[in-house]
């Protein structure tokens, strides 16, 4: 039926070779530590003071909210790649750039193919309106499942 296993014993965290290896003063065979990086000292240990690239402030619309966060939760190597070298403001800046003008491009082509023009407007407005919504909405559909949820 049932076998009972004994859990194992787990050593004490200071312990563990691994643990014991970034431990401050430890120092194997004289390795020249880098200069570059500083670390600040807590407890035992020594943390490194890293810091992320400053990337310069560019303008984000949905698109790229939208798009940022489907990174940050499938995607996350990617994100996080582009987040150390300090090129995802730019990556998503370029992805709400390409969702605008792909999505006026679809709306100016659906809305030929189906016949929305200026005389609807004057003579229908609110059958215009409905229909103008309508390719809006299958035009953010497009957008969004090839641009920003891929």
């Amino acid at each position: 039926m049932y076998k009972w296993r004994r859990k194992p014993k787990i050593a004490p965290l200071h312990k563990r070779r691994r643990l014991r290896m970034i431990m401050a003063g430890y120092n194997p065979k004289g390795v020249e530590r880098m200069n570059e990086i500083t670390y600040s000292k807590q407890g035992d240990y020594l943390i490194p003071d890293l810091t992320l690239p400053t990337e310069p402030e560019l303008p984000l619309g949905r698109y790229a909210m939208l798009h940022r966060s489907y990174l940050e939760q499938h995607k996350r190597v990617t994100y996080l790649n582009l987040l150390t070298s300090g090129r995802l403001n730019a990556h998503l800046h370029k992805v709400e750039q390409t969702a605008l003008q792909r999505l006026e491009l679809l709306t100016k082509q659906l809305s030929a193919e189906q016949g929305v023009t200026e005389e609807l407007k004057e003579k229908d407005p609110m059958q215009w309106i409905g229909l103008i919504n309508n390719i809006r909405s299958q035009a953010e559909e497009v957008i969004l499942s090839e641009l920003i949820y891929s």
